[in-house]
């Protein structure tokens, strides 16, 4: 399987490319800055920002992976995914995005989201709103095999791999201690779990950790 990995060097994006690549994949990694990555067997790291990539960069994989991220500049969000829906369309590969737990519905009507409960903080009201932006506009496309991943409400960088995660519809739900939290690096485990699934199609899903 032939992966491009977008923004491959931040946080979640370094992850999914070690784990991609640990499972025999060929990763194609399009970074800022290609000093940021360590050159490794069957790893392509290429110096390019997302907004520079054109269409013809993104042929040939079956899956691409974009693990956009930004905290100050938040219209960025909507930005980069109307630009990469444009250069995608009629792509034949799996698109994933990496997502925000912020959307996920509290309800069975798909009224209320996580980010509109009263305790939801609000030093994080903006990158929900961002990147709920970023679902809305991946929802009104059918030409590109999209799937929208959000991670857990508690999502924690630097806690070890357990490989016990659930992959989880539209709605929030909680382990059986009641959290909704997992590392990025199960994160990363179950991104490639929906990669390789061809019943995850034109759909939000989310991750929680077990």
């Amino acid at each position: 399987m032939k992966i491009a990995v977008l923004a491959a060097s931040g946080r979640v994006g370094k992850l999914i490319t070690n784990e991609a690549l640990s499972k025999g994949y060929v990763v194609s990694a399009f970074v800022r800055d290609s000093k940021k990555l360590t050159p490794k067997p069957n790893l392509s790291i290429i110096q390019k920002d997302i907004f520079s990539l054109n269409a013809n960069d993104l042929q040939g994989f079956n899956v691409i992976i974009d693990c956009f991220g930004e905290w100050k500049e938040l219209s960025l969000h909507k930005k980069h995914i109307q630009h990469l829906v444009k250069i995608l369309a009629g792509n034949k590969a799996k698109f994933l995005v990496v997502g925000g737990a912020g959307s996920l519905y509290m309800d069975k009507t798909h009224t209320t989201r996580l980010m509109d409960t009263p305790n939801f903080p609000a030093e994080y009201m903006g990158v929900a709103n961002a990147t709920a932006e970023v679902l809305g506009v991946l929802r009104k496309v059918s030409d590109i095999n999209w799937v929208y991943v959000c991670p857990p409400a508690e999502f924690v960088f630097d806690a070890p791999k357990s490989g016990k995660y659930k992959i989880i519809g539209e709605e929030f739900e909680v382990n059986n201690k009641g959290e909704s939290k997992a590392s990025y690096a199960d994160y990363a485990s179950a991104m490639l779990e929906i990669a390789r699934d061809s019943q995850y199609s034109k759909q939000r899903v989310g991750v929680i950790g077990l």
